[in-house]
């Protein structure tokens, strides 16, 4: 008897082993395709969600789909989806349970019941709005073994408050949604995809981005945080201008200097600098609305977007002693989120 006991006990144990080794092969497989999902055997304190920002091709519709999924401090879990109608200025959070989020270990592949999301395709089935997307001529963040995606080396140190990434800075639509029982055509439309992970929002930021200017290949996304990382803080910022094919890069890691970051009631202005390029945004507030945001890994916060920002890009290269962009990008998402004062410099 005490044979067969052993033996299972044997086969249990190898069977553990077995899980053990599979999850750590799903983690090292996210963390260098970042925009795979991240929160495999997470329970708990831990948040992750996508963002596809789309606009029509006469710019009269800007939404922004948030799906992911959110786990509190006691391992409370929900899924979930938010609609963000950027030009009616209205926000719906749509909850699902846990169990009907099922992401895809080896890509970018996300269900929450009936709703699909991935790199080249939304599918949606909700109450006010339904109907399939695709998304063509994607451009992604570089990625190499060093530095994979938009948080560079960051990507490898552990305990950070929140993880960044970029999917896609630009890309073409093609499809119809049903919203509100009215049909938009969406064909020939923009959009721009990124993510988030970890378990809460920086407690002061800003954030913005824009795909709409004179060119339709430029495209923008810059933010500067207050990074809290074990008992110390710092103001971190990423930053990428999409141009001439080429996504010239502002990071903490590739040692460009933040010059300027200041934001009131009425304007946002950021100022970047490198041996290569310096880059100055400047931003007009707009009406927001208010969307849920994590607070430790639970979408209990809130936060204002805008989508109908205007950004005054300047790019300078330094090199060719020139300026290479001036122009403003349109239908701008722009927040400004926290104690601003904590990274206003």
């Amino acid at each position: 008897m005490q044979r067969y006991i052993d033996f299972f006990v044997e086969k249990k144990k190898a069977k553990n082993k077995f899980v053990h080794l599979k999850m750590i092969f799903k983690r090292l497989k996210a963390l260098f395709n970042p925009e795979i999902y991240h929160g495999w055997g997470k329970s708990k304190k831990y948040f992750e969600g996508w963002y596809f920002k789309i606009v029509n091709a006469d710019e009269t519709k800007a939404f922004a789909i948030i799906p992911g999924i959110s786990m509190d401090l006691k391992g409370n879990q929900q899924s979930f989806i938010q609609v963000l109608d950027g030009k009616n200025l209205s926000a719906e959070y749509l909850k699902f349970s846990a169990d009907e989020f099922q992401p895809n270990p080896n890509k970018f592949e996300v269900t929450i019941k009936d709703n699909y999301f991935s790199k080249n395709k939304i599918r949606l089935n909700l109450p006010t709005i339904n109907g399939e997307l695709e998304f063509k001529n994607n451009v992604s963040w570089p990625n190499s073994f060093l530095s994979p995606g938009i948080m560079g080396p960051f990507s490898f140190v552990p305990f950070m408050q929140c993880y960044h990434g970029i999917v896609s800075m630009n890309h073409t639509i093609s499809g119809k949604l049903i919203i509100n029982n009215d049909e938009v055509d969406f064909t020939n439309g923009k959009g721009y995809l990124e993510k988030d992970w970890g378990n809460s929002f920086p407690s002061a930021y800003i954030w913005m981005q824009s795909n709409h200017f004179s060119n339709p290949t430029i495209s923008i996304k810059a933010s500067v945080a207050k990074i809290p990382w074990l008992k110390s803080s710092f103001v971190g910022f990423i930053a990428g201008v999409l141009i001439d094919d080429k996504i010239i890069q502002f990071t903490t890691y590739n040692f460009t200097k933040l010059k300027k970051s200041f934001a009131d009631k009425n304007h946002v202005e950021i100022e970047l600098e490198n041996k290569n390029y310096k880059l100055t945004i400047f931003a007009k507030r707009e009406k927001a609305t208010a969307l849920a945001s994590p607070i430790l890994g639970f979408m209990d916060g809130r936060i204002e977007e805008s989508m109908t920002a205007n950004l005054e890009v300047i790019l300078y290269d330094k090199k060719a002693k020139k300026i290479i962009l001036q122009d403003v990008g349109r239908n701008a998402g722009l927040e400004v989120a926290g104690n601003i004062e904590e990274i206003i410099t």
